[in-house]
């Protein structure tokens, strides 16, 4: 009875009524959670005492903002998507030519990639250009070959894994080892690092073969557990907490260097001026060649035997074994591929820093990588490539809002809040896109007509 009360009662409110209702619950639930975060916070005075700071101004903006916002919502927002999406529906169906941008999204993408070193360095010059090329460019494009390699592993094979910065972790330290104990060159150490990672892989691989769902995710983030306790404890190897630094820097086979003291230095070599952003653009094009080998191979793949298979097992285990099809080798080879491509970025990133400790590779990093795989949309590289874009660029930037110690006061750090507004973005995505931002996409396999799958035909946005 009092649920039909209620339903009546939200059926004869406006829109504006209930917005407001909705308005006053949103700030009352903002201020139980952000009293004791925003409104006080601990601080140490002159004799050196643990003392409480009253912030009730900036707690008063942000429960504003949160009723604000869900007043705004439910108002305008919520009439407006509900009008736009019967207009739709009373539409007639008519079946649209894709623009030139989207017909050649992947074309004008690759190039804006290639010029934006370019850009960086006649907009800045070569020193101004260090930031952008290195914190943004570079650091987006790892992000985007690790999210490539795990959707081998969780977009096109179905395969949960929580521990997938194991294998970042395997390739770095296995650079970083043979790099500064041996001496070895990068193009020789890229394959080895890929290799030791594919390795593991297959041995992660043999004890999950029957798991599935939550039990594979816990197996696998154990694994990513296990092997971040053995590198700060197996210190006769790794160093432990300290890690390995002295890595040595990446040479064009051995042509041109990029160390101030070699002969073959880049500036000696061309007569140019010296920089350190030669080494960065260097760094930048080889992770873009990295990322197109990732795009180039994962492609391929799909269209052979091995693709349908993980594709089959990713929507119905059983019925992939009543097929025939070897489930062992299948998913020993989904985990083995996606390992090897996190190999690789895991030498990279030895290379790029010159410094490896346990400390970066924890599980947050695998959570991250995992979240721009299912916001992208995953089986997608486009969709991920832009979510790897929004999300580590989207952090990145906080560091250059320096307008906001304005507004906040001069004590405030806009990057220590990255992870809410992370946190924030992942639950707006999911609201908006609920698929990820490529919600549908083209089969491998199609008969006759080669037609695009919507996703509210297919289990979680797969074709």
């Amino acid at each position: 009875m009092a649920a039909t009360v209620s339903s009546e009662r939200d059926a004869v409110a406006t829109p504006v009524q209930r917005a407001l209702r909705e308005a006053l619950y949103a700030g009352v639930i903002s201020l139980g959670l952000f009293v004791l975060f925003i409104g006080l916070r601990t601080d140490q005075n002159i004799s050196n005492e643990l003392i409480l700071v009253q912030r009730w101004g900036l707690l008063a903006i942000v429960v504003g903002a949160v009723a604000i916002g869900r007043f705004l919502y439910v108002a305008y927002a919520v009439p407006a998507m509900e009008r736009s999406k019967a207009e739709r529906v009373q539409a007639p169906a008519v079946v649209s030519e894709p623009g030139f941008v989207r017909q050649n999204f992947n074309k004008i993408g690759a190039t804006l990639l290639i010029l934006y070193p370019i850009a960086m360095v006649l907009l800045f010059g070569f020193q101004g250009s260090l930031k952008w090329v290195d914190n943004f460019g570079i650091q987006i494009l790892i992000y985007v070959m690790l999210a490539w390699g795990l959707n081998i592993v969780v977009g096109l094979a179905g395969l949960l894994d929580l521990g997938y910065v194991a294998f970042y972790a395997v390739g770095a330290y296995a650079y970083a080892l043979l790099g500064t104990h041996y001496g070895l060159s990068f193009w020789i150490l890229l394959p080895a690092a890929g290799a030791m990672a594919a390795f593991w892989g297959i041995l992660l691989g043999f004890p999950v073969l029957r798991l599935r769902g939550d039990y594979l995710a816990i197996v696998t983030l154990a694994f990513g557990e296990i092997i971040r306790l053995v590198l700060i404890n197996w210190r006769e190897v790794t160093n432990g907490s300290a890690g390995i630094s002295g890595i040595p820097k990446v040479s064009f086979f051995g042509l041109v260097s990029f160390n101030v003291s070699d002969p073959n230095y880049i500036a000696k070599v061309l007569h140019i001026a010296q920089s350190g952003a030669y080494y960065k653009i260097f760094l930048y094009y080889l992770a873009l060649a990295l990322c197109f080998l990732t795009a180039f191979v994962t492609i391929r793949l799909r269209r052979l035997p091995v693709g349908r298979a993980w594709e089959a097992l990713r929507e119905d285990e059983i019925a992939c074994r009543s097929l025939g099809i070897n489930t062992t080798t299948t998913k020993l080879t989904a985990f083995a591929t996606g390992a090897m491509f996190g190999g690789f970025a895991g030498s990279f990133f030895a290379a790029r820093q010159g410094f490896v400790s346990p400390e970066s590779f924890v599980f947050l990093e695998s959570a991250i990588i995992l979240a721009i795989v299912v916001l992208g949309g995953m089986g997608s590289l486009g969709g991920i490539a832009v979510a790897a874009l929004v999300m580590i660029g989207g952090t990145e930037i906080l560091r250059e809002l320096d307008f906001l110690k304005a507004v906040f006061g001069p004590d405030f750090t806009p990057e220590l809040y990255r992870m809410l507004l992370f946190g924030m973005a992942m639950v707006i995505v999911m609201l908006w896109k609920p698929r990820g931002f490529v919600g549908s996409r083209e089969p491998t396999a199609f008969l006759k007509e080669r037609r695009a799958v919507s996703a509210s035909f297919t289990k979680e946005g797969h074709g």
